[in-house]
């Protein structure tokens, strides 16, 4: 009895997990999708407990329902929440569209089910062994607690690296249906009539059926899913230690796109605009003998500083091994690069941004902070105060640090905290815009994806910082041709930026985040 309890608690907290790790994958912000999964099932959980009060005279025949409702809910949430993301296009920004109602709607499903469980469970637990309500209730939940331990952490280091998202959940609903049918028809057969024992049965044998004929489609649902989000040309998609990594194009005529947990991070119809205008202004206002990039695996803001000549030393900081692995040895996204990464002088390091600041010693003419939206969660301590003070320490005397902080039109909130974050750690600064110059096409880390429709800022937001003197955002009229900038456009990008200032915002830090829409 309480190994089937044990079990049942591993296969729940699986599918709260798994719901806040898919919902993080494809809407981003995992700190609040975790928090509305989370608080929203708790609630239903409770829901469940009062509900289940009406199933205690018949606690057998109530668990093996539940159960075997619980199963095929559970086990089917992943494809359902991805079909519904791959087919209907992007998770919208209020609670009333279909996804996000989808993702509240199967997190009441599972709570309610998880929180039936208890209450039946006591009555079951009851029956085999009459003893006092504190023994009961101990037993109870220490299984529970262990297996809701157990189930914590097979889902990181099991059933996601090896299964993957759909197949993981697949196979949790697939024990949770043997385990709960299991109870319920060995031990527990005498509490149900002849024509209970067989519907639950057929109940079971349905569900189990299900989950193997969608265990069986899943590859060619994940196919399909996947050119439905992404177009018909997908040519690598892997899942990493660090993201979801997925490369189309890179034929004839069919420009190579790279997308990272469903962000379109290079387009190779126009990601020139966006590397010119990060690069350039900050190499070209000072010494740049030594330079370093945060992020930037795919190599483009690498190969756009080593056109510049005097550049002895290029470390280039790269979280995924995958992404510097791609950018590497696929045909397509290398020749984008030009090979950049077979540079002598440039050295490739994979690790955390803000851990490789913390340990390294090293001092920079030019810092290049290529990262992941600020908006993103998971990016939040790259765009702190904390970080931008271990970066104005690794810039040499007359250094600068030059940060993509989103669209100041679409976001502004988002670049001019990241402005005043800077500001806050101790640099002057210099923010600037970029016409995408292309509506819909706009390369770099602020545009979306789903059901093949991609949207694209109308600009790109930097800021150009500097330690000591005021940094001016220049291009010398000496270093590489570029194909859209030039100063005369450059300046006024300077002030159309600071036509849009937005005042009284404060700084994020570790603590105290402040990014998001």
């Amino acid at each position: 009895m309480l190994a089937c309890v044990f079990v049942c608690a591993a296969c729940g907290l699986v599918y709260e997990l798994e719901l806040v790790a898919l919902a993080s994958y494809l809407i981003g912000d995992s700190v609040t999708q975790a928090s509305v999964v989370l608080s929203v099932m708790v609630f239903a959980m409770g829901i469940g407990s009062l509900a289940a009060k009406r199933l205690r005279p018949r606690a057998a025949a109530g668990f093996g329902a539940v159960e075997a409702a619980l199963a095929l809910v559970g086990g089917c949430s992943a494809m359902a929440l991805y079909a519904v993301f791959a087919w209907t296009g992007a998770w919208g920004g209020v609670w009333a569209d279909g996804p996000r109602a989808l993702l509240v709607g199967f997190s009441l499903a599972i709570g309610v089910l998880i929180g039936a469980e208890v209450p039946l469970l006591m009555e079951l637990i009851q029956r085999i062994r009459r003893q006092d309500a504190g023994g009961a209730v101990a037993d109870l939940f220490a299984a529970d607690y262990v297996g809701a331990l157990v189930g914590g952490l097979a889902f990181p280091f099991l059933l996601l690296p090896w299964l993957g998202q759909l197949e993981g959940a697949l196979l949790t609903g697939t024990v949770n249906a043997v385990a709960g049918g299991a109870l319920v028809l060995g031990l527990f057969r005498r509490d149900l009539t002849r024509r209970g024992r067989w519907l639950l049965l057929v109940a079971n044998v349905t569900v189990l059926g299900l989950l193997a004929s969608a265990a069986l489609l899943v590859d060619d649902f994940e196919r399909a899913a996947r050119h439905a989000v992404y177009g018909n040309d997908v040519r690598v998609a892997l899942q990493s230690d660090v993201q979801e990594v997925v490369l189309t194009g890179g034929e004839p005529g069919r420009p190579v796109d790279l997308f990272l947990d469903g962000r379109l991070r290079v387009s190779g119809r126009d990601e020139y605009r966006y590397h010119e205008a990060l690069v350039h202004p900050a190499m070209e206002s000072g010494p740049h003998a030594r330079v370093l990039i945060l992020g930037g695996g795919d190599g483009l803001a690498a190969r756009e500083v080593m056109r510049h000549t005097r550049v002895r030393r290029l470390d280039v900081v790269e979280l995924d091994a995958e992404v510097l692995r791609l950018a590497r040895h696929d045909r397509a996204l290398s020749a984008l690069n030009r090979h950049v990464f077979d540079n002598p002088r440039v050295h490739v390091h994979t690790a955390d941004a803000f851990r490789w600041l913390r340990q390294d010693r090293r001092q920079y003419d030019v810092v290049i902070a290529d990262l992941p939206d600020p908006g993103i969660t998971a990016s939040t301590k790259l765009y702190s105060q904390e970080f931008y003070g271990l970066a104005r320490r690794a810039l040499a005397p007359g250094g600068r640090l030059v940060v993509h902080a989103g669209s100041v039109t679409s976001r502004p909130r988002v670049f001019w905290t990241a402005e005043a974050t800077m500001r806050a750690a101790g640099l002057r600064t210099v923010p600037y815009r970029v016409d995408s110059r292309a509506p819909g096409l706009a390369a770099g880390p602020d545009r979306a994806a789903a059901a093949g429709a991609f949207r694209g800022p109308r600009d790109w937001g930097f800021v150009l910082g500097a330690a000591r003197a005021w940094p001016e955002v220049r291009l010398d009229p000496r270093g590489p041709r570029l194909r859209t900038l030039n100063q005369k456009a450059l300046v006024a990008d300077v002030a159309a930026a600071e036509g849009m200032r937005i005042g009284g915002v404060a700084a994020s830090t570790l603590v105290h985040p402040r990014y998001g829409d």
